[in-house]
């Protein structure tokens, strides 16, 4: 391959990632629209539910089925799946988008991080504490973070932690059938949280074409757009674009949603990004991109 279409390949891939996390992002965007009607239970229940559906459609994973593989790692792996999106979408309800985000992406960081012990690895810590303590509730002003909206979203890092280590086990075991399998798991576990809490509203047919849109934004496109960049892009160029995501949401959140972020919110996203990126030149095993987040 000559050196511009190599120059070419790469930048192809980097417009298919930058589409993917936007894709995801204002798939969120458009999931806290439906808040009002059906709540954040609802909402996940719609996007986990027809995720899985279209993915089922599209793979049809039980052509393959193997029996013995390891079903204790796929379920592991979608429960973590359903409760990390049951529990971000709850962080929506009282904090913006992009903080949200940024306070899960702490998740994958820690990972990442942990058991490290070079002096570049505490910087890229520091950096993720002075951002935490610049968005977490601990001040008095008036605009101060949401408490409980902050737990959750840092409970979804917890189990974006979980993803990637599931996930890693689950692949192995399935291949790419297991985004399909642990997506269709975490459906059920979403699905009867949503009926529970939403009720009949849930079937309300006028909600359809905001829901597909959901599924489609947060979860059949950026599939496909993110396996491009996969196969063309160096581990450590992908991880390092990653990091731009809880910037992306941030504008997806003002853009969409008429959220507003104050200076010091701005420069801790900023923080968190920094950290992320300066991560994944450092560490040597790539952080993994929530596919359903």
């Amino acid at each position: 391959m000559s050196a511009r279409s190599s120059r070419a390949s790469v930048l192809f891939a980097v417009g298919m990632l930058l589409v993917s996390m936007s894709s995801y992002q204002f798939g969120a965007a458009l999931a806290k629209q439906l808040f009002p009607a059906i709540g954040a239970q609802g909402a996940t229940a719609c996007r986990l539910g027809l995720g899985a559906l279209i993915l089922l459609l599209v793979r049809r994973p039980w052509r393959t089925w193997q029996r013995g593989r390891d079903l204790r790692a796929l379920w592991g792996y979608g429960l973590s799946i359903g409760v990390m999106n049951l529990v971000f979408y709850l962080s929506l309800r009282t904090i913006p988008l992009g903080i949200a985000v940024a306070l899960e992406f702490t998740g994958p960081l820690a990972l990442a991080l942990f058991g490290s012990r070079r002096l570049q690895d505490f910087i890229w810590i520091a950096l993720v504490i002075a951002g935490l303590l610049l968005l977490l509730p601990l001040r008095g002003q008036a605009h101060a973070l949401d408490p409980v909206g902050v737990l959750y979203a840092l409970t979804a890092g917890v189990g974006w932690a979980c993803y990637i280590v599931l996930g890693q086990r689950a692949g192995s075991a399935h291949g790419g059938d297991a985004v399909t399998w642990g997506t269709s798991i975490a459906a059920l576990v979403a699905i009867p949280v949503g009926v529970v809490h939403a009720g009949s509203a849930l079937f309300d047919p006028a909600l359809l074409p905001f829901a597909l849109g959901v599924a489609v934004l947060s979860s059949a496109l950026p599939y496909s757009l993110e396996m491009v960049a996969l196969t063309r892009l160096p581990t450590r160029s992908f991880g390092t674009l990653l990091s731009l995501e809880p910037a992306i949401a941030a504008v997806a959140g003002v853009a969409l949603l008429g959220e507003h972020l104050s200076l010091l919110q701005w420069l801790a996203i900023a923080a968190i990004i920094v950290a992320a990126a300066g991560t994944a030149l450092s560490v040597r095993k790539p952080m993994a991109e929530p596919l359903v987040n």
